[in-house]
């Protein structure tokens, strides 16, 4: 094994439930490893409050040059109520991500929207609504309305925020997103406001262009007040959705809700230097080192991880893992499912599925009666 690939993963498990999903997230990636034949050597870094009261920094410069040299970055959460309930804090958790983000050069934040069967019932949409629904959003992170120039008008007390985009910027995610699609339906949709906004014209002049050379995309065009209604009354007519910065900002929430459970979403955010994969969810210091989290949101940006490291069978293994142990009716407290586990035991589980393959589904019934512990 001496030829066997290896990565190397700058693991953050920052505040809260972080370090218990990362835990579960690293127990799995080791095991789809392990099957696949390459390997993971891990550097463990800080950020959030944690690194705050350590370093007295939301991210130590160590920290970012160990996220700079990696293949990837594992994250977990941050956040803590010490510094969220202190309005007179000067410096915040939060201040270490955008730092991060800044640092790595992340340009394109990644969210898939998928709906598990056995989970339907936790979403606020009908079960007939949301059948079929399985898409993917494609944010620019870097530019637009939040990056472009601001300020105060004293004389009329009024405010301004420009929203700026310039060709690269546009055509390094729209790239991205048409990758994306070849990968699935070949479908593009490109949110924007084109009727109103010049910034959303420029979008859309440099999509349409892309597309008219790119074989296999289908491209699709929906203003975003209509594509919001859409989201909600026919989820299942996206496949991949293209947006700028402030649209997928609002967006990618609304998608969150129709899932049902923010414990069930994993995300990505691509960048110049090196890709970050976090679960959408925050630190939920409550339920901190109590082995209640949900770590499958965790666990499913281990499989984007892999992904992004062209691992992609061993990354749908982690995904078909996921998938058979919420059709056996096993999760934690907040899935509601017939069986209620630990962090722990569903990041145990998973594992197994991963390491026996076809002989786990065998053994359901001791599988189970294992785990059939009510917290």
């Amino acid at each position: 094994m001496s030829n066997q690939r290896k990565f190397n993963i700058t693991v953050l498990p920052g505040d809260g439930i972080g370090p218990e999903v990362i835990d579960q997230g690293i127990k799995v990636l080791d095991a789809v490893a392990d099957r696949f034949g390459f390997s993971l050597e891990y550097c463990v870094g800080d950020i959030g409050a944690i690194a705050i009261d350590r370093h007295g920094t939301p991210l130590p410069d160590e920290t970012i040059d160990a996220c700079t040299k990696a293949d990837a970055v594992f994250l977990g959460a941050i956040g803590h109520p010490k510094y969220d309930h202190d309005p007179s804090a000067k410096i915040r958790p939060e201040q270490g991500l955008l730092k991060l983000r800044k640092s790595l050069g992340l340009y394109a934040n990644i969210r898939p929207v998928t709906v598990y069967p056995e989970l339907a019932d936790l979403s606020p949409l009908k079960k007939h609504i949301l059948d079929g629904t399985d898409f993917v959003i494609y944010r620019e992170l870097t530019s637009g309305i939040y990056f472009g120039k601001s300020g105060r008008n004293p004389e009329e007390n009024g405010a301004y925020d420009t929203c700026y985009y310039n060709e690269a910027e546009i055509r390094r995610i729209t790239k991205l997103a048409f990758d994306a699609a070849r990968q699935r339906s070949g479908k593009v949709t490109l949110v924007d406001k084109a009727n109103v906004l010049e910034s959303s014209r420029l979008w859309r002049e440099i999509v349409r262009d892309m597309a008219a050379s790119a074989e296999g995309i289908e491209l699709e065009y929906l203003f975003v007040d209509n594509a919001a209604m859409q989201m909600i009354v026919a989820p299942n007519q996206f496949d991949v959705v293209l947006t700028s910065n402030m649209f997928g900002d609002i967006l990618s929430d609304e998608g969150s809700v129709i899932s049902g459970s923010l414990g069930m979403l994993p995300s990505a955010s691509i960048g110049e230097h090196s890709s970050l994969f976090e679960p959408v969810h925050g630190s939920y210091p409550q339920a901190a080192g109590k082995d209640i989290a949900n770590p499958l949101a965790t666990i499913l940006s281990g499989a984007m991880l892999l992904e992004s490291l062209e691992q992609f069978e061993a990354a749908k293994a982690i995904r078909d893992a996921v998938a058979l142990i919420c059709r056996f009716g096993i999760g934690t407290q907040d899935l509601k499912m017939n069986i209620t586990c630990s962090c722990s035991q569903l990041g145990d589980l998973i594992t197994s599925a991963i390491q026996e393959g076809e002989t786990f589904g065998l053994r359901r019934g001791t599988i189970e009666e294992s785990v059939s512990t009510i917290i």
